[in-house]
């Protein structure tokens, strides 16, 4: 039956219905669908989003890795990597909000790979430029993928190690910009801090000396972005 009818009428747009799913497939495969207001969009948890398995292999990114004559990317191919970006990007945002966070990670860390390729490998400073664009976006919801799947698992301490590493990973992006100054006022630099604020009360006092240990070793390195963050956790834990 090719009428979407009963299956939208069976999933209503409503705010007491969740609006992403993971159901079983036909192929025995568990597939993510997203309720739209007009429809259902439905991706594979695993490999290519949609499916498809261009030479063979799982993704444009997988078959470009194996080129053996790296030349430079043409317009048509950097497009192409494009939409499958963005496909993997989509994927993401339904499997963090359907509770798979650890999946959510994986996709984001694949499309951080592909940034790297491109920056190896496009011609023109305005394509690598293009895909650069994407690496902060990426790197936040990485962030908040892998530290809420540490949570699930109860790893609060692993939930902390995953934001110090998103926070120095978007110090490091806007360096490579040329943007350092614009580190501390970013909106990623908020987000991402603010999720440290919910979570360090949960951290039980026996912590301490690791936080303080971990305190000195950001002063030795420099890093005082990440030692504000970390008196700050100490102080909190005091009150």
């Amino acid at each position: 039956m090719d009428d979407l009818s009963g299956l939208l009428s069976s999933w209503p747009l409503d705010p007491s219905t969740p609006r992403v799913r993971v159901v079983p497939g036909l192929d025995g495969r568990h597939k993510v669908q997203v309720r739209l207001d007009l429809g259902v969009l439905q991706m594979e948890m695993d490999g290519r989003p949609d499916g498809l398995r261009p030479g063979g292999r799982e993704s444009l990114l997988d078959l470009l890795r194996e080129d053996p004559a790296p030349d430079p990317l043409a317009p048509e191919r950097l497009e192409a990597l494009r939409q499958e970006a963005g496909l993997y990007q989509q994927r993401a945002t339904a499997l963090m909000m359907a509770g798979f966070p650890g999946l959510a990670a994986r996709d984001c860390h694949r499309n951080l790979e592909l940034i790297e390729v491109v920056r190896e490998r496009a011609a023109r400073p305005e394509d690598r430029a293009a895909f650069e664009q994407l690496r902060l976006g990426l790197v936040v919801t990485r962030t908040r993928a892998q530290a809420a799947a540490a949570l699930q698992a109860k790893d609060h301490q692993g939930a902390l190690a995953a934001l110090d590493a998103g926070l120095a990973a978007v110090r490091d992006a806007y360096t490579m910009i040329g943007q350092r100054n614009r580190f501390e006022a970013s909106p990623e630099v908020a987000i991402l801090r603010s999720m440290r604020d919910m979570l360090v009360p949960r951290l039980p006092s026996s912590q301490r000396a690791e936080l303080e240990e971990r305190l000195r070793a950001a002063i030795v390195s420099e890093n005082y972005e990440l030692a504000a963050i970390l008196r700050n956790e100490l102080r909190q834990m005091k009150e």
